[in-house]
């Protein structure tokens, strides 16, 4: 099989994610597995990906006096910033073997014209240089500009947490993200399990946050034997939070409303010990079937995956049938822009109301199904506060049977119980180095 180019496949990923939509964690993962990269290439593919995603907007900065007036194709423009991206962000590769490789590239998808063209505006930009930050004389605008964050979702984080806080936000947006796993503790320990994978050569180390949680420092963990067998799943660890919230117990009947591709499901009947039962839906027939692929390999016996919109799903259970129920619901997903950064380009400031409506038609149409003290958990991956904060004030609004549930601090591990204020929990990216995420936990009355 021949050695796959590093750049022509960066580029084709880029613009595949810019055309479909599609995610780019997902596409880069099912690169990775089907291309015959070595274990350099598949690190430098990775590092061009997001690093050209996560700073377009600053790459846009620099380019736009070189462009200035020309229509550019939409894969050129993905070119010169992916090139862009080496040359002003990667030290380690030369600018002249960077602009060489953008060159042949435009030669080979494009024309001599095309291949000209970039030669040209990348040569230019070598002799006349980079337009500095410090012209934008707008400090919003120039962090926006310099973290590459909308101008718009800067100024709305700055509302609601303020200058320094949304700082740091956009800049850890720019980070690597950690990548955890979640132990099958109905299968092995965490001690067992880090020994295991250490003896298969990969770089592993124990989560100071959670029990179950362990930290992937080099290698990919879907190769491991332990995650073939279904002794670990991926996860973040902030995604491990709303099965603490739950306070789950043996036997018990759980909803999990919103639930594809399953992994708070699995973690939820993990915690029944394959007892009881967990009722897991999604609204997408080819996500159920994620759902049910995590559940044969992990090898739970206690849940039961089905399609459905969680909007009408009272019309399959009687009211009070459930003892908890979690809705994690579909949201912006501001949370987890180290993770899929075209999100922050893709939605608009529309879309976050929407979203709202949808949020509370959801808990609006499960709440009923709920016992008599029983625990409803309401989890984004969003740091807005109208999709948290306010969804959960206009719930309480609407149903006096409910209450906030201020024993939460004392059901989630011990790192995030200071973040606990009123039976919500909200985590910042930068906060604990994990993804943005947030809890809230009601009880009924």
């Amino acid at each position: 099989m021949n050695k796959p180019n590093v750049r022509f496949a960066c580029l084709q990923l880029l613009t595949t994610i810019d055309k479909d939509q599609a995610y780019s964690n997902l596409v880069l993962q099912k690169e990775l597995e089907t291309g015959n990269y070595s274990v350099k290439d598949k690190a430098l593919l990775t590092e061009i990906l997001y690093g050209t995603l996560q700073r377009k907007l600053s790459l846009d900065y620099y380019l736009e006096p070189f462009i200035k007036g020309k229509r550019v194709k939409g894969w050129v423009k993905w070119l010169l910033r992916l090139t862009l991206y080496q040359i002003v962000y990667l030290d380690k590769i030369p600018e002249r073997a960077a602009i060489y490789e953008a060159v042949e590239i435009a030669k080979k998808r494009g024309n001599k014209a095309i291949a000209g063209f970039v030669n040209g505006v990348l040569r230019s930009i070598g002799r006349e240089g980079l337009q500095s930050l410090e012209d934008i004389k707008d400090p919003v605008e120039k962090l926006a500009t310099e973290t590459s964050h909308p101008l718009w979702l800067v100024k709305r984080w700055i509302e609601q947490w303020g200058l320094e806080e949304t700082e740091k936000m956009c800049h850890a947006n720019l980070m690597a993200p950690v990548q955890t796993a979640r132990v099958n503790l109905t299968k092995i320990t965490r001690e067992e399990c880090l020994e295991q994978l250490k003896n298969e050569g990969f770089e592993v180390e124990e989560s100071p946050l959670l029990p179950e949680a362990i930290r992937m420092l080099k290698g990919s963990i879907v190769k491991s034997t332990l995650f073939q067998k279904g002794y670990i799943t991926i996860q973040d660890e902030s995604s491990m939070l709303p099965a603490y919230a739950l306070q789950v117990d043996l036997n018990q009947t759980i909803l999990d409303a919103c639930a594809a591709p399953g992994g708070k499901t699995t973690h939820i009947a993990e915690k029944l010990n394959n007892t009881g039962v967990v009722h897991s839906f999604d609204i997408h027939d080819h996500k159920v079937k994620l759902i049910e692929d995590n559940v044969k390999r992990l090898g739970l016996t206690n849940v039961q995956a089905g399609q459905g919109d969680s909007r009408e799903i009272q019309s399959k259970f009687s009211n009070k049938y459930f003892d908890r129920i979690l809705v994690d619901a579909p949201c912006s997903g501001f949370g987890v822009l180290k993770r899929k950064p075209e999100a922050k380009y893709e939605k608009l400031e529309t879309d976050i109301r929407q979203l709202q409506t949808i949020q509370l038609e959801i808990l609006n149409a499960v709440s009923p199904l709920l016992k008599d003290e029983g625990i409803l958990v309401y989890s984004t991956c969003t740091i807005d506060m109208e999709e948290n904060h306010g969804v959960v004030n206009s719930f309480l609004e609407s149903h006096e049977e409910f209450m906030l549930d201020e024993t939460l601090e004392e059901r989630v591990p011990e790192a995030f119980r200071p973040l606990v204020k009123q039976g919500q929990l909200q985590l910042l990216p930068h906060t604990l180095n994990t993804d943005g995420f947030f809890v809230a936990a009601f009880r009924r009355r």
